[in-house]
């Protein structure tokens, strides 16, 4: 039976970084899924298939990086996901939406009327992607490795906590380290989280 370990990237990512995982887990084949769309309802039936793909040859298991390891878990929720290793992980999507409204001064009844608003800085604010969040209660079972770093400018702790205290799920933080993991040093740790957590 095949082992396959799914990688599931973040935003402005692409499945071909599935490459720098080939090495870190032996016995696994690494496989990038391709999704396209930026909310988890359009991500979720490329997702699903490849699962279900791999799947049907032995265990699979994921790595996810950012919103992917969102995405992840709203496509394979109830799935028998081998084991997941999720690097800076999107975990609260309403914590994260109502920061970016409140970073670009964009209340929720503005929201609300308009639908979606581009902030200055590129991002669009969506009301369906706001309720979607509140609504959606994600069960998630698998056994879960959490990287997450000191500096994360985008997830906040106390986010990445409440998860690990409701979920099976172990927590590493990278003293230091960014959101993206990127420098030398920083990819170096990551490399060795996820031969620790293979």
């Amino acid at each position: 039976m095949a082992k396959t370990m799914l990688y599931i990237h973040g935003n402005g990512g692409s499945p071909a970084e599935a490459e720098r995982f080939r090495p870190l887990c032996p016995g696994w084949s690494v496989a990038g899924v391709g999704y396209c769309g930026a909310y988890p309802w359009t991500a979720k039936p490329a997702i699903e298939a490849a699962f279900l793909s791999a799947l049907s040859s032995g265990p699979a298991a994921v790595i996810a990086n950012s919103i992917g390891a969102y995405y992840a878990m709203c496509a394979l929720q109830g799935m028998p996901v081998e084991k997941a290793l999720f690097i800076s992980p999107v975990l609260d999507m309403e914590e994260l939406i109502r920061g970016m409204m409140l970073r670009a001064g964009v209340s929720e009844a503005e929201l609300m009327q308009r639908r979606e608003i581009t902030t200055a800085s590129g991002e669009v604010l969506s009301w369906e992607y706001l309720r979607f969040a509140r609504e959606t209660r994600l069960r998630w079972d698998a056994p879960t490795a959490i990287l997450y770093a000191e500096n994360d400018e985008l997830i906040s702790r106390a986010s990445v906590e409440r998860f690990c205290s409701g979920h099976s799920a172990s927590l590493t933080v990278m003293p230091g380290g960014e959101h993206w993991f990127h420098t030398d040093d920083q990819l170096a740790f990551l490399d060795a989280w996820v031969r620790g957590n293979i």
